[in-house]
């Protein structure tokens, strides 16, 4: 049973005459019960006509009543004056055809009934229809296991084409003016959104089929699903017109129609306008939504440790000038590799505090790095793990070696960063001369005032990503 109550019935006869679907009638009679989003859409369809035609009977009978009354009276008098007819027919009980036949009310009450399944929704165009369902949870679940990411939970995200936006808006005044006649207040924020209606459907069926996984609101690995409908895309194209400060090209976006900015053009939009641009209710579409391609991300990993660097011809980063590679590899490259192929992930941001030069070693207890692992498929490694890794990295050559590594958070990664603005470096230099050195002829060091010393970077630390200073 479908928690609506009397005053929805004229929000329900409103938005069926409009076309919209079960799903998207319950969205606007602000219904929260997830369980009613779940249930099969031809079974809340035909709810939703039952629940109607209750109030259309209720009336008719009513009417009917007061027919039946004063035809009786008619009856009764005419009764008097006029002799009694002939008795039907005997003959005409049994025609076949006659007994048990449908009226022509309850024939076109079923074709409209079927009419209603099949046609497109105006509002969500067939997302909250035959786009959500079993069969597009398997579609899903399959393309996340072929992907073979490891996770314990994942977030569901729904990426929607903007001109629903503007046809739910439209809807919402064709209701509006439905509930001001009505005396009735509903707020367009207790709207459940087609999202959140859509989540409430799969994210069950999604997880059943993942073996039982936990779809929750905050994980690190997010499975993406999205919806285009060309065919519609200029129902956003007015509002740049009646609101032109809310679309402004970017270089990232391929169209200026972004659901932030159709939003906030609608919450500009006075509704006498918006009505004089576009049709309450909305067209009925001919076509759905088209899915596109499953998306599946996973949250960033990042590894620290140390480094040693023991040749004097390895840059720490790969050594490019006009495209050309002056070196053949880099430390940055020597342990990236393993731990990529470790954890199978995507790609990576390298970083450390601070730099050498080519020509200069890192030894001592070596220069502290972090690796930003993209969309790693892999998100844990134990310590045993970690250690094996570690001699991996070692053992692949004799130009660099690693300690200490390690899983961190991004937090740490940012401290590592503050922390190379604020060391000190010491330097210790041999020098040999041509007598032996006395205690007295060095004695005028004592007496130096601290002073600056001007150091000219190499062509490989100019040529780098991220140039050091060149003062020390």
């Amino acid at each position: 049973m479908l928690p609506l109550k009397e005053k929805d019935k004229p929000i329900v006869q409103k938005l069926l005459a409009a076309g919209c679907c079960a799903r998207c009638i319950l969205r606007f009679c602000c219904v929260s019960v997830q369980a009613a989003y779940r249930q099969p859409q031809q079974d809340t369809l035909k709810e939703l006509r039952a629940f109607i035609s209750n109030t259309e009977n209720s009336k008719s009978q009513d009417s009917g009543a007061a027919e039946s009354t004063e035809g009786n009276n008619k009856s009764h008098d005419a009764a008097e004056s006029e002799p009694p007819e002939d008795p039907p027919s005997k003959r005409a009980k049994l025609e076949p055809g006659v007994t048990g036949a449908p009226s022509e009310e309850d024939a076109a009450a079923v074709v409209t009934l079927r009419d209603e399944e099949s046609c497109v929704c105006v509002v969500c165009l067939g997302i909250l229809q035959e786009l959500c369902g079993p069969t597009e949870a398997v579609k899903t679940a399959e393309t996340v296991k072929a992907e073979k990411y490891e996770f314990d939970t994942l977030v569901l995200s729904v990426s929607l084409p903007a001109q629903l936006c503007v046809r739910e808006h439209s809807c919402w005044l064709h209701v509006k003016k439905e509930l001001r006649e009505k005396s009735l207040a509903v707020d367009k924020d207790d709207v459940i959104q087609v999202k959140e209606a859509y989540k409430w459907i799969m994210q069950g069926l999604v997880a059943k089929e993942l073996g039982g996984v936990a779809v929750v609101t905050r994980s690190l690995f997010e499975v993406g699903v999205e919806f285009t409908h060309p065919d519609t895309d200029a129902d956003c194209h007015f509002l740049a017109s009646t609101c032109p400060d809310c679309f402004k090209p970017t270089k990232n976006k391929q169209s200026v129609f972004t659901r932030m900015a159709v939003v906030k053009a609608l919450e500009k939009i006075a509704d006498a306008k918006f009505l004089k641009h576009y049709p309450c209710p909305p067209a009925r579409p001919t076509s759905s939504c088209i899915p596109q391609d499953v998306q599946c991300l996973h949250m960033s990993v990042f590894v620290a440790g140390r480094y040693n660097k023991f040749c004097r011809s390895l840059p720490q980063t790969p050594w490019l000038i006009d495209g050309e590679r002056r070196m053949e590899s880099s430390v940055e490259e020597l342990i990236a590799a393993p731990i990529l192929s470790s954890f199978r992930a995507s790609g990576f941001n390298f970083s450390s505090s601070g730099r050498e030069d080519v020509d200069v070693r890192t030894l001592g207890n070596g220069r502290p790095f972090a690796m930003e692992l993209l969309n790693p498929h892999r998100s844990r490694l134990s310590k045993v793990e970690m250690k094996q890794l570690q001699e991996t990295i070692n053992k692949s050559s004799d130009k660099i070696r690693v300690r200490d590594l390690q899983i961190v958070t991004r937090e740490a990664m940012s401290r590592m960063k503050e922390g190379e603005e604020e060391k000190t470096k010491s330097y210790t230099a041999l020098v040999w001369t041509q007598k032996p050195i006395q205690r007295e002829d060095i004695a005028f060091i004592d007496d130096i005032k601290p002073t600056v010393t001007s150091k000219s970077s190499s062509t490989e630390t100019l040529a780098a990503p991220n140039p050091t200073c060149v003062s020390c």
